[in-house]
């Protein structure tokens, strides 16, 4: 069924009271966008950034009258009626619209990510066909690149792999199609859950990844520990996640800015060696050993 959308950009102190006029309309779906070029980077616990200047687009159904909407919100808000756009929208599977651009991507010198009925030509190509629903985890993003990158080179053959945090599984799923022996993907989300699962029998590779949504069933001895998550968490799980790392095994923590990078790094030198190995577009990727006991 199509819609009808008003558009109005508006101070973000505004915005409760544009929210509350849209519901009273009828609105069936409210979106936010910065309508400036304002960046909101890690909030601190507890708090809702907001952007100074709003893009609020509230959709309606396609029988009402969207001039009148549109008038009727202007004169609540105390806007002159062009302020208040009106635009048609034919209606989408909205969360899985963005796939139509998702393309086979490399990452080092085997490993692809390609949508389903993708694959590069190359017979000697690590290829993992991935959906991510509705779970983080494609590749596209420059933290999930480096990731995978660091994999194309950590990945020998036989490892023992955790992702923790594993969103779609893209890191754990990525590091058995490049030989480890098995991965357990750790994520609190159901979406991340089913996303994983479902991507894992779709590579062939339900046989050899667990998926848990307790720390407590994820064990330890693990090769490789990926954690592609905020700078937050990562400093809070620096000794959960030093314990399920071998004496020798390796580290790799990405969701970081570069600013932040430091005090996370200095939260796992009790037990690693770590430190900075790759950057781009302003996030950082730290990997370190994990030193003998």
């Amino acid at each position: 069924m199509p819609f009808h959308q008003l558009v109005i950009e508006l101070p973000g102190r505004e915005l409760a009271r544009a929210e509350e006029a849209c519901g009273r309309l009828g609105a069936t779906a409210l979106m936010l966008a910065d309508a400036g070029d304002e960046p909101l980077l890690e909030p601190a616990p507890g708090e809702t950034p907001l952007w100074q200047d709003v893009r609020l687009r509230a959709l309606f159904d396609a029988g009402e009258n969207p001039d009148l909407l549109a008038a009727t919100l202007a004169t609540v808000l105390g806007l002159p009626p062009a302020a208040v756009a009106v635009e048609h929208v034919e209606d989408r599977i909205w969360e899985r619209e963005w796939l139509k651009d998702f393309r086979p991507m490399r990452f080092g010198r085997r490993l692809w990510v390609c949508p389903a009925g993708q694959a590069p030509g190359s017979a000697a190509a690590a290829v993992l066909e991935l959906d991510p629903g509705l779970a983080f985890g494609t590749g596209t993003h420059p933290t999930t690149a480096l990731s995978l990158e660091w994999l194309d080179e950590a990945v020998h053959g036989d490892e023992r792999v955790l992702d923790y945090g594993c969103g779609s599984g893209i890191l754990a799923l990525a590091a058995l199609r490049l030989g480890a022996g098995t991965a357990c993907a750790f994520d609190i989300d159901s979406q991340a859950l089913r996303a994983t699962r479902e991507n894992a029998i779709k590579n062939d590779l339900a046989g050899r990844i667990t998926v848990a949504d307790r720390a407590e069933a994820l064990g330890y001895g693990f090769d490789l520990v990926l954690a592609n998550i905020l700078s937050g968490p990562l400093i809070a799980l620096a000794p959960e996640l030093a314990a399920r790392t071998r004496p020798g095994g390796w580290l790799a923590l990405a969701g970081l800015l570069e600013r932040q990078a430091g005090e996370v790094a200095q939260a796992y030198q009790p037990w690693f060696d770590i430190g900075p190995v790759a950057e781009r577009d302003g996030w950082t990727l730290l990997a370190g050993r994990r030193r003998a006991e």
